[in-house]
């Protein structure tokens, strides 16, 4: 398995587009169309916001981008971890974890010491045994946790 960034692998970039805006964006006025082309400064800049590519043999295994902000309600907070997949198949083979310390590893290049996450109450101990400490509860229904420093 490999893990590449998305401008190495545009190719991926549909699928990853697919993916999220299936797990995330359907009940909201953003297309599908809408959110893929939010991948497109991703292929094309340096920098956050960038996408990460695990992949083997050319199949696409899973995703996870580096944003600026995931929660509107904490402007405050930057980078975010955030749109983690890992196909159905591939779950449970530490795909996710390797996926969310690579992000850490691009954030510690562009300067950034800390990154941030949300999730649901459900997830909330996944990333808790990944090392990721909560800072805030319920905060329009997610979780808000921090890794780093």
């Amino acid at each position: 398995m490999k893990i590449s960034a998305l401008k190495d692998r545009p190719d991926m970039a549909d699928v990853i587009a697919d993916r999220c805006w299936n797990a995330w964006w359907t009940e909201t006025p953003v297309s599908q169309a809408e959110y893929r082309a939010h991948l497109d400064p991703m292929i094309e800049g340096k920098g956050i916001p960038l996408a990460l590519v695990a992949h083997e043999q050319g199949k696409f295994l899973g995703s996870v981008l580096l944003i600026e902000n995931d929660h509107d309600d904490r402007p405050q907070y930057s980078p975010w971890i955030a749109a983690l997949w890992v196909e159905p198949e591939a779950r449970r083979k530490g795909i996710a974890a390797k996926l969310m310390e690579a992000a850490r590893s691009e954030a510690v290049k562009f300067g950034h010491g800390v990154c941030y996450l949300c999730a649901t109450a459900d997830n909330s101990p996944y990333y808790m045994a990944r090392g990721f400490s909560q800072i805030e509860a319920d905060v329009s229904g997610l979780n808000i946790f921090t890794i780093g420093r």
